[in-house]
């Protein structure tokens, strides 16, 4: 039914031997890769303008690496133009900058709604028409699927809620409580620039893993890429998700900043009820408690699991051969989420793409 609705008064589909669902940094450099062997493809990115799921961080969001660590393929990004680690707007402008200088075909703002069986062909329907591919790539990333726990009382509870997906900047919760709520890296860097002007407490499940000061994003994607390929049980010390000192960080531990305490067991209308009885009033909670693999365009290829991933081998679907998958986390490449590992993943996947593409097509 649905693909007869998207049929009505269409002209033939567009047709590529590749469509990358995706026009994040995922995306761009899987394109880099397929232009210089000019392989015929086509990105579809869901955002009104360059930058994917960076459009979306608060402001003040800044890398944990130098800029010389988190290029994508073919061209460095340029130094900050303000000194440390380069901010989200340097992303963006970068990332812009990169899709222009190598002419990526990039067609937006196009959302997939669902990929297709059709043939020898899969079949890409959206708002903006029908495309159709010999290979299809999924790179849509996260953001888009922020992930909340199902806390009793969530619905009930009348103050502020947000997801750090959402998160802007702090000024409108001066004077406030605020609960922040996940031990990783955004619930870090946000507590910080929380606390000088609201009463913030740090919820999480266990007590938050520091990185030394002199360990940055580089070395922790170095150890994800050791994780991955090492031996099993030969994991070295620190991960990923473990917290970085950026500048903001060291700055609200220097404060005594960076307290945390365990979670809540229930909310309600006013606040928060702790473990041991006592109840708190709170005026906003913003969740800093990761994202899920946005994969809803998917689901008619009945390829995802009951954990929301895909079953893989290296990129490729195993279920469905013609799709392949990259950008949403270890299981789809070392790091493959992040910029310096999405440079890596698009190198192997650009050259498994095109031994597929190469291959005889099956007898029938």
């Amino acid at each position: 039914m649905q693909a007869q609705a998207y049929e009505t008064g269409m002209t033939d589909p567009q047709f590529h031997d590749v469509i990358i669902i995706g026009g994040g940094q995922m995306g761009l450099s899987l394109g880099y890769y397929l232009r210089r062997a000019s392989v015929d493809f086509a990105i579809l990115d869901a955002e009104p303008g360059p930058g994917g799921s960076w459009r979306h961080g608060w402001d003040s969001l800044r890398l944990f690496s130098p800029a010389g660590y988190s290029s994508l393929p073919g061209w460095p990004m340029p130094p900050p133009v303000h000194p440390g680690y380069p901010t989200r707007n340097d992303v963006l402008d970068y990332l812009g900058r990169y899709e222009a200088r190598y002419a990526l075909p990039v067609q937006r703002p196009v959302r997939v709604d669902a990929v297709e069986r059709n043939a020898d062909r899969l079949d890409i329907l959206s708002g903006q028409g029908r495309f159709s591919a010999r290979v299809v790539v999924s790179a849509t990333g996260t953001w888009s699927h922020p992930y909340i726990p199902d806390i009793e009382g969530r619905d009930l509870f009348q103050g502020a809620q947000i997801h750090s997906a959402h998160y802007v900047a702090p000024d409108p919760f001066a004077g406030q409580t605020v609960l922040v709520v996940g031990g990783g890296n955004s619930g870090a860097q946000i507590v910080a620039e929380l606390a000088p002007m609201a009463h913030v407490l740090w919820v999480t499940t266990h007590d938050p893993q520091f990185l030394p000061d002199d360990v940055d994003g580089h070395v922790l994607f170095e150890r994800a890429v050791a994780r991955m390929k090492g031996p099993p049980g030969d994991t070295p010390v620190g991960g990923i998700g473990d917290i970085v000192m950026v500048p903001s960080v060291r700055e609200a531990r220097a404060r005594g900043d960076l307290g945390s305490v365990h979670p809540f067991t229930r909310m309600t209308a006013s606040g928060v009820v702790w473990a041991d009885g006592s109840d708190m009033a709170v005026d906003a909670v913003i969740w800093c408690t990761g994202f899920r693999p946005a994969l809803d365009h998917l689901s008619g290829l009945d390829v995802v699991e009951s954990d929301g991933k895909v079953r893989l081998e290296g990129q490729q679907s195993i279920k469905e051969p013609r799709l392949w998958l990259a950008g949403y986390g270890d299981w789809t490449g070392p790091g493959s989420a992040t910029l310096m590992g999405a440079a890596r993943t698009a190198r192997d996947l650009a050259a498994g793409l095109q031994k597929q593409l190469s291959a005889p097509a099956p007898s029938s």
